[in-house]
C-alpha cells in the first residue's frame, strides 16, 4: 500500500520554551535560546542537537524547531527544515520573504549540505548562525556533507544576508555535551547508528 502522508511533531515543549525564553529581542538572547532548546532536545530522546528560529526583522518569533530525525524516522527532519516548514505552514507561505516583514533564520550552527538548499529556497533574506568550522562533525560524528567553502558568498549573492558568530563557544559547549552523553545516537545513512 503507497503512503499518502507523512510528518513531523514538535513537542509542546518546543514553544514552552520560547514562551519562556527571557531577552528574545538580543541575538544573545535568541541564540541562548536555540542553545537551550537544541541541549533539551538530546534530552528528550527526539534527535541531534540542533535548533533553528524564524524571526522577523522585527523581533517577533514566528517558528522555532529542532532536529525530529530520530522522534519522525525521516532523515530530512533537521531543524532548519522543521522550523522553515513551521513557519510557512503558520504564514500559508511558501515564500518567507515576501512579506513586507522578511524573516531571518537562526541557527545553532552552519546549516549542512541539505539545510544549506532548504535556507536558499525557503524565501528567508537573513541567516544568522553560532558558528561555523568542523566541530560539529568532530565533537558529534554527524556527517554535515559536502558543502562549499564559499557557501556564505552564494547566500549572499541570492540576496540572503549572513551572520556568523553569535555565541560560537556556547553552541560547541552544547555539542561537547552531546558527545558525553551516554546513550546518544549518532544518525549516519552509510554508516551504522
Amino acid at each position: 500500500m503507497q503512503t499518502r502522508g507523512f510528518g513531523a511533531e514538535l513537542p509542546a515543549w518546543v514553544d514552552e520554551e520560547v514562551a519562556a525564553a527571557p531577552g528574545l529581542a538580543t541575538d544573545e538572547g535568541r541564540m541562548r535560546l536555540l542553545n537551550r532548546l537544541a541541549k533539551r532536545n538530546v534530552e528528550d530522546g527526539g534527535g541531534g542537537p540542533f535548533a533553528a528560529l524564524a524571526v522577523r526583522d522585527g523581533g517577533e518569533v514566528v517558528a522555532a524547531g529542532v532536529n525530529r530525525v530520530l522522534a519522525s524516522g525521516l532523515s530530512s527532519m533537521h531543524a532548519e527544515v522543521v522550523t522553515i516548514s513551521v513557519a510557512q505552514a503558520r504564514l500559508g507561505t511558501w515564500d518567507l520573504g515576501a512579506e513586507a516583514d522578511p524573516l531571518q533564520l537562526w541557527v545553532n550552527w552552519r546549516p549542512c549540505a541539505m539545510c544549506f538548499g532548504a535556507v536558499l529556497w525557503s524565501g528567508v533574506r537573513t541567516l544568522v548562525i553560532a558558528g561555523e568550522g568542523p566541530e560539529v562533525e568532530e565533537l558529534t560524528g554527524f556527517d554535515e556533507g559536502p558543502m562549499r567553502d564559499d557557501w556564505a558568498a552564494q547566500l549572499e549573492a541570492r540576496g540572503i544576508a549572513v551572520r556568523i558568530g553569535v555565541l560560537r563557544d556556547e553552541a560547541v559547549d552544547v555539542f561537547r555535551g552531546y558527545r558525553d552523553t551516554p546513550g546518544v545516537t549518532v544518525y549516519n545513512a552509510r554508516t551504522s547508528s
